[in-house]
């Protein structure tokens, strides 16, 4: 062997620095506005240990080659993955008068987005707050989403604003939970309210807004939920409204391409919102089902099955997580990422109960939800 048989090696190994340097850098650099410090921790640790592993297990030739595609697979993704500048990119949210549309309001309003925010009630407290505490940046408007006239009276105010900087995303927020029960008891007009916020709202919005989009090549940021896909009981008419959202989001998506639209679509898990209601609204719900159930039906259920199912389920909702930060990051890689994943499940809960509905067994599925999800008791008939 030659004094200076050791400077291939010591190449390689310089090589090998640099490329999984860089390839950490870029990861780093593409996600510290969107990730944890752990998720980024998490995947230099990985590739360390892929690097370890390589150099220790196989020849310097195989071990060098292996450690360099999956660092060049790594750079290439994290290019893919880098953030756009905000640079007053306008957005429009709509369901900005309470919850997640509101906070998520002051949360870009803070990043120096050019919001536009639709309410329900521009004279109504959430919207009032919005316009005290929110920077010139933000505007509110008069925007119900069954409402076509207030819609397309809105566009035409947006179109003049950003005539020259253009409307960067719509994010389709606003909808509501509806009257939970058991599907036989709920009366027709819910299973219609529902479907006219959650996604007649959400279409009108889309084709409204579709224009502006096309002049910018923007996003649409559809929040669906993860009972778009996952079936939970007493959602009946939710969970319907949520999957065709789901579905006109897919196929939105692929329609859009060829105009360089993205659409992006979001499965929260559950997060404590006004959403779930009021005692008083509960039992106004429960006073509507007994008007209009027959008699039978009522008479094979039982008052006490009703009231007791469905307040439960309220009450656990009200104990949901309250942190919206998981939701907001996914929205803002969904907007400002160059190349935004198609689908983002905020929260954990979300993510695992779609794996399990998508890889397992109906048998094992069914068997988990009707043990986790808000257990209530029988009906009269069946006890």
């Amino acid at each position: 062997m030659t004094p200076f048989s050791w400077e291939p090696e010591l190449l390689l190994l310089g090589v090998t620095v640099v490329l999984g340097g860089t390839a950490l850098y870029k990861f780093k650099k593409s996600q510290n506005k969107t990730m944890s410090s752990p998720v980024v921790i998490c995947h230099s640790a990985l590739l360390c240990l892929w690097g370890a592993y390589c150099f220790s297990s196989l020849s310097i030739f195989w071990g060098w080659t292996l450690f360099s595609m999956v660092c060049c697979f790594s750079l290439a993704y994290s290019s893919s993955q880098e953030m756009l500048p905000v640079d007053g990119k306008a957005v429009l949210i709509t369901g900005g008068d309470s919850g997640i549309g509101h906070a998520l309001t002051k949360y870009l309003d803070e990043l120096g987005f050019t919001v536009f925010v639709g309410v329900l009630n521009e004279k109504g407290p959430g919207a009032e707050a919005l316009k005290k505490s929110c920077s010139k940046r933000t505007s509110v408007f008069q925007m119900d989403i069954t409402n076509p006239a207030q819609i397309k009276e809105v566009q035409a105010q947006i179109a003049e604003k950003v005539k020259h900087t253009g409307l960067w995303a719509v994010i389709n927020n606003a909808g509501i939970l509806g009257t939970l029960a058991d599907g036989e008891l709920l009366p027709m007009s819910v299973y219609r309210q529902c479907m006219d916020v959650n996604f007649f709202g959400a279409v009108e919005v889309t084709k409204a807004f579709l224009p502006l989009l096309r002049k910018s090549k923007g996003r649409f940021v559809n929040v669906s939920s993860m009972a778009g896909i996952v079936p939970m009981k007493l959602f009946s008419a939710y969970c319907s409204s949520k999957a065709a959202l789901t579905m006109f989001s897919g196929v939105m998506r692929l329609e859009l391409k060829k105009w360089g639209i993205k659409v992006i679509l979001i499965h929260p898990a559950g997060f404590r919102t006004n959403i779930g209601g009021t005692t008083e609204r509960w039992m106004k719900e429960e006073n509507d089902i007994l008007e209009n159930v027959s008699p039978d039906v009522l008479e094979d259920y039982g008052r006490d099955y009703l009231r007791s199912s469905t307040w439960a389920t309220h009450q656990e909702l009200n104990e949901s997580p309250t942190d919206f930060s998981p939701l907001f990051r996914d929205v803002l890689h969904g907007i400002l990422c160059k190349n935004p994943s198609a689908l983002y499940t905020a929260g954990v809960v979300s993510y695992l109960f779609i794996c399990l509905i998508s890889f397992f067994p109906v048998s094992v599925f069914d068997y988990v939800a009707l043990k986790i999800f808000y257990s209530s008791p029988l009906p009269k008939a069946l006890t």
